[in-house]
């Protein structure tokens, strides 16, 4: 559906789009001097918690996290809104409200928006940031050796479908709805004190599906192991129960004939890899060289960070 449209933006015809249409990351990128390019990315979705802050916050920051992922800082938003015609003025209030308390501590700036009507709610941001054309981190550049970090657990996905059933326990919500809440900023300013080949966040795509795009777009091997794979309580329960989103499936049957799985892991844990996570962490290649220095930078900050596997000359995905 897009090809049409990439042909119209060639990269030989805007120079200074550094990244566009033409290649498939996480963010545009335009160079507007040669200190200064912007990032340009937009986000939305329904509901996936009760709370209407949370909701907003969780939104806000999920936004901004493709911003993070491409190396940048957050420097103005704008509300995007769909809301019913009877959903009362004090949720809407609170949906805005959380969203603009993260754009807040971003350091960035909430300055309007667009609201249309809509059946149900819809929130979300369009973000500007900026970076320095040469630090933008993109997906392709992972190289064979790399060690492959993570910088949150996963687990939200399954953990907000169990909510929407009414059946999950109480102290798995609230740890899943601080994961998502949680910016990826510190994150990005912590990888790019060292620099990484490569960097995406865990979003809808899943951890392999965005490590597929990684992988492809470096011309590499992804090896994950699944035991060093960090999940939230209660998602590898939920996963044996077969609690999965409709998108665990769909992500399944986009991805799948690029992994391989070792034989000794259940087709539930098989899923839940492929379960789409919501303002999940970033995932990023560095060089093994590099690797320790990392780790002393995140052990540090006291930011969460584990290495979840390595970059291996080959293609597609390896779960052993």
């Amino acid at each position: 559906m897009l090809r049409p449209l990439a042909t119209m933006f060639r990269a030989e015809q805007y120079p200074d789009l550094l990244v566009g249409l033409e290649v498939s990351d996480d963010a545009a990128v335009y160079r507007i001097t040669d200190e200064v390019a912007i990032i340009q990315t937009v986000d939305f979705f329904t509901p996936v918690v009760d709370d209407p802050y949370d909701y907003g916050a969780i939104a806000a920051a999920n936004a901004m996290s493709d911003v993070y992922a491409m190396g940048g800082e957050v420097k103005l938003a704008l509300n995007i809104c769909g809301f019913p015609e009877d959903l009362p003025p004090e949720i809407i209030t609170e949906i805005l409200r959380g969203g603009a308390e993260k754009v807040a501590e971003a350091g960035g700036a909430l300055a309007g928006g667009h609201t249309v009507d809509a059946k149900e709610p819809t929130y979300g941001l369009a973000v500007m940031g900026v970076v320095h054309p040469d630090r933008v981190l993109t997906k392709g550049g992972a190289r064979p050796g790399d060690a492959l970090i993570l910088t949150k657990p996963l687990g939200v996905g399954i953990i907000t479908t169990v909510l929407k059933a009414g059946i999950a326990e109480e102290a798995h919500v609230a740890a899943a709805v601080a994961s998502m809440k949680q910016l990826n900023r510190d994150a990005a300013r912590l990888i790019q004190q060292i620099g990484v080949h490569a960097c995406t966040d865990v979003t809808g795509f899943s951890l392999l599906g965005h490590g597929y795009e990684m992988a492809e777009r470096s011309d590499a091997c992804l090896r994950l192991h699944f035991d060093r794979i960090p999940f939230l309580d209660g998602a590898k329960a939920y996963a044996d129960d077969n609690l999965f989103p409709g998108g665990s499936c769909n992500n399944q049957r986009v991805y799948e004939r690029h992994v391989d799985f070792a034989p000794s892991l259940s087709e539930e844990m098989q899923l839940l890899l492929f379960t789409p996570e919501t303002s999940g962490g970033l995932l990023a290649a560095v060089a093994p060289q590099e690797r320790d220095a990392l780790l002393d930078l995140f052990n540090e900050a006291d930011h969460p960070c584990w290495v979840v596997g390595e970059v291996r000359e080959g293609e597609g995905v390896e779960v052993v």
